[in-house]
């Protein structure tokens, strides 16, 4: 028997302003289940005859939208179900349809990514999806409460001419939308969204420039901070050298996973430690100089469990938002004296912690080492990510190659 679906203003129930509500009614093989839309209305702006809204009825534009949305959603649901056979009652179609409602409009979907991130203290990734989600409030002046199926080609096109005229760089235009073509993967894996909505396949991300300006130095210029004498300059001028020197020795650690070295992490020799970014193991040797700046910050007094460098306080910094916030603040500090150092040795580029990764994974790749080598070491989750990392050879190792053309 065929399913029924039909919209009528429920006149068996009334609210204290009289008005009734408006209701979706299922019926199946002599079964009927209401769903309400969530509005009411007055009996006198209700067409009984014809179940819709009278041509005075207030708001009566946005209540057609709603009962046609609706009805089209549980009209295509009951063909899904009867072209794939499946045996179904109007409580589990209404079922599967508020299912389907929940986390269905983007800022919903956003939302539910937010808990998510939380529940699992991904803070870094739930930082970058929150500033991707203030992006889009802003441009949509907060109305991101909308499905899905509304960011099309045409919304996407709009929204980077919005973000170019806001003075956006392309790295950040980049970011962006990567984040925003995340959500929607996730939107269809989990079954909030059909693939045919997707508009990616159509606007392509990869059109926007992510080359990076230099964030490399030579060996040379890392010998020159490695002689610089310090003594007077500062706890956190010493700090921040060493944390570099640690950092390009040390097979391009970054910030973060320096802050949450142990010295249990030490195991004959080498570092041995899981970057919190991608949850990838990492191993790599002290050299002598890297060994003695951990010598350098060691207690006689200390346990095992202490962290090596002087960032995080254990007794201090417990929770992952405490550590994230104390390294994030520490980081500023390091790469301002950074900068100064980068000033003492003559740099014209800005020294940063990100140099120092930068440096390792470039010096190994004019040694010769292969990019699928250099990409495991730093971490990475794929290859890609190391080819933005990776310096650009140099004019004169160019001119020097075409030497071999003939």
């Amino acid at each position: 028997m065929a399913t029924g679906v039909s919209i009528l203003c429920y006149k068996s129930k009334t609210l204290a302003n009289g008005a009734h509500p408006l209701m979706i009614r299922l019926c199946k093989d002599g079964k009927k289940k209401y769903v309400s839309l969530g509005v009411a209305v007055l009996p006198q702006f209700w067409d009984f005859e014809k179940n819709r809204p009278k041509r005075n009825c207030p708001n009566k534009i946005v209540i057609d939208k709603l009962i046609a949305s609706k009805m089209a959603e549980y009209n295509a649901l009951v063909v899904d179900m009867m072209a794939e056979r499946k045996e179904y009652t109007p409580r589990s179609l209404a079922q599967a349809v508020e299912q389907k409602i929940q986390g269905q409009t983007v800022a919903e979907m956003y939302g539910r990514l937010f808990a998510e991130m939380k529940k699992t203290e991904r803070l870094g990734n739930l930082a970058v999806y929150k500033y991707s989600f203030n992006s889009l409030m802003s441009y949509t002046r907060n109305k991101l409460n909308i499905p899905f199926r509304e960011i099309d080609c045409v919304w996407l096109k709009r929204y980077e001419e919005w973000l170019h005229a806001r003075g956006c760089k392309d790295t950040t235009i980049s970011q962006l939308f990567r984040t925003l073509r995340s959500v929607f993967n996730k939107a269809i894996e989990q079954d909030v969204i059909k693939q045919d909505v997707y508009p990616f396949n159509r606007f392509k991300i990869n059109k926007f420039d992510i080359h990076t300006e230099k964030r490399s130095i030579s060996k040379e210029e890392v010998q020159r901070i490695l002689a610089l004498e310090l003594s007077d300059s500062g706890f956190y001028m010493g700090l921040a050298k060493d944390l570099f020197l640690f950092s390009y020795f040390g097979a391009g650690i970054n910030f973060s996973d320096i802050a949450l070295l142990r010295f249990c992490d030490l195991k004959d020799g080498r570092v041995c430690y899981v970057r919190k970014k991608t949850g990838k193991p990492i191993s790599f040797p002290l050299n002598d100089i890297s060994a003695k700046i951990v010598e350098k910050y060691a207690s006689p007094f200390g346990s095992d469990s202490d962290y090596i460098f002087p960032i995080l306080d254990a007794a201090v910094h417990k929770t992952e938002q405490q550590k994230r916030d104390r390294i994030r603040k520490t980081l500023k500090k390091v790469n301002r004296e950074l900068k100064t150092l980068g000033e003492m040795i003559g740099l014209e580029m800005s020294l940063t912690t990100y140099v120092a990764r930068h440096t390792y994974a470039t010096v190994l790749k004019r040694s010769g080492v292969s990019v699928a080598l250099i990409s495991e070491s730093l971490g990475h989750s794929d290859l890609s990510t190391t080819q933005i990392y990776l310096d650009s050879f140099e004019n004169s190792q160019i001119d020097e190659a075409m030497q071999h053309l003939l």
